[in-house]
């Protein structure tokens, strides 16, 4: 499984104006809504907000990856945004989040959902590639940096 496969530059977003959790999650139900027409941002919106519910997806690092299932789905869909002056995400090591995978699944894939997970964990526990994230300015940039970083072995 590539990342490239589920995210898509027009989900895309180089520059987050939020100020905070729900924000973001209205952000990146946006970007996923403008490169999905057939999904609704309001209801992405629910999806990722209920499973904040359960504990933050904020995984340390200035990393969140906040998820979700949404029944209906036929893909796995991806937005991916960038802030510039950080978010308290409730991350798990107290810090400022500033790169944000939102990721959602067809409510019966298990399996897909949990690789894509593994996946974008690994790839930004690589501090390098963290910093080259929040160094590009444009979407086109931050996008071939994730599919290039992606297709390394």
């Amino acid at each position: 499984m590539r990342i490239s496969e589920f995210l898509s530059p027009p989900a895309v977003v180089s520059d987050l104006k939020a100020r905070d959790k729900q924000e973001v999650l209205r952000e990146l139900s946006a970007a996923l809504a403008r490169a999905h027409p057939t999904l609704k941002a309001e209801r992405l919106v629910e999806v990722l907000r209920e499973r904040e519910k359960l504990g933050s997806t904020g995984i340390g690092e200035g990393v969140a990856i906040p998820h979700g299932k949404l029944p209906g789905l036929g893909q796995l869909v991806a937005a991916f945004g960038v802030s510039r002056q950080g978010v308290d995400f409730e991350a798990i090591d107290g810090k400022s989040t500033h790169l944000f995978f939102a990721l959602v699944a067809p409510e019966n894939s298990a399996g897909v959902h949990l690789k894509a997970l593994a996946r974008i964990s690994r790839l930004f526990k690589n501090p390098r590639f963290r910093a080259s994230i929040l160094e590009a300015s444009t979407v086109e940039a931050i996008h071939a940096l994730i599919v290039q970083e992606d297709a390394r072995p």
